[in-house]
């Protein structure tokens, strides 16, 4: 889904099933009436804090990635909150799926680790365990690509299970040291994207971390 292929990455393995089967489970929340963009709106919440002027004014300044956008759920939310959004995944059928449901967004199929984009984004979300589902060795090489394509000042939001599966090693104080490793430094540490308190027996560890701006120093 996120990084390169390889047979040590179990998620190829769910690579046969199509977008609208990924998409179904979101649907019947909704359709229960069930919130299905709690990543969203803690980005929201994020960007109003850390870019309250332009949040105010001009948020169709803020640009944002969806690393591991999947079938753009996420991605597609805040572009309808008027933030300039690009998704990126390495899951040809997931990406389809975003392309039929937002075709005037710009999707790539890219490897995380070399991605290369020619702009910098406020906020980087990395929703949906995309962390733990990379080709196992390759997370320091993805947070260092992202920490380089951050603006000055910009977001890095990261959520996955605390606990991780056989296949993977990373662990949250992993993350958090391979994050600091990158350059970047931890602004917030939850349970959850509903901001849950972190505790550490948490099955779920959500990050925020920062790229330093001027204003910083």
């Amino acid at each position: 889904m996120m990084s390169t292929h390889s047979t040590r990455n179990p998620w190829l393995a769910t690579r046969n099933r199509t977008g609208a089967e990924y998409d179904a489970p979101y649907a019947a929340r909704a359709a229960a009436g069930h919130n299905i963009h709690g990543e969203a709106n803690l980005i929201t919440t994020l960007l109003q804090a850390h870019f309250p002027s332009r949040m105010a004014t001009a948020p169709e300044t803020l640009h944002i990635l969806d690393a591991g956008c999947g079938t753009g759920r996420t991605g597609i939310e805040l572009a309808r909150r008027s933030h300039q959004v690009i998704g990126v995944d390495l899951d040809p059928v997931m990406l389809a799926q975003a392309r039929a449901k937002a075709p005037e967004l710009v999707w790539h199929l890219a490897d995380l680790a070399t991605l290369t984009l020619d702009q910098p984004f406020d906020c980087i979300v990395m929703a949906g365990n995309v962390m733990i589902f990379l080709t196992p060795g390759t997370e320091a090489a993805v947070l260092h690509n992202m920490a380089a394509h951050l603006a000055p000042g910009g977001l890095l939001v990261a959520g996955f299970e605390s606990r991780p599966p056989s296949w993977s090693n990373l662990t949250p104080d992993r993350y958090d040291n391979l994050a600091t490793a990158a350059g970047l430094t931890l602004v917030e540490r939850w349970a959850g994207w509903d901001r849950e308190p972190w505790r550490a027996y948490s099955n779920y560890a959500l990050f925020v971390h920062k790229l330093a701006s001027q204003q910083d120093q």
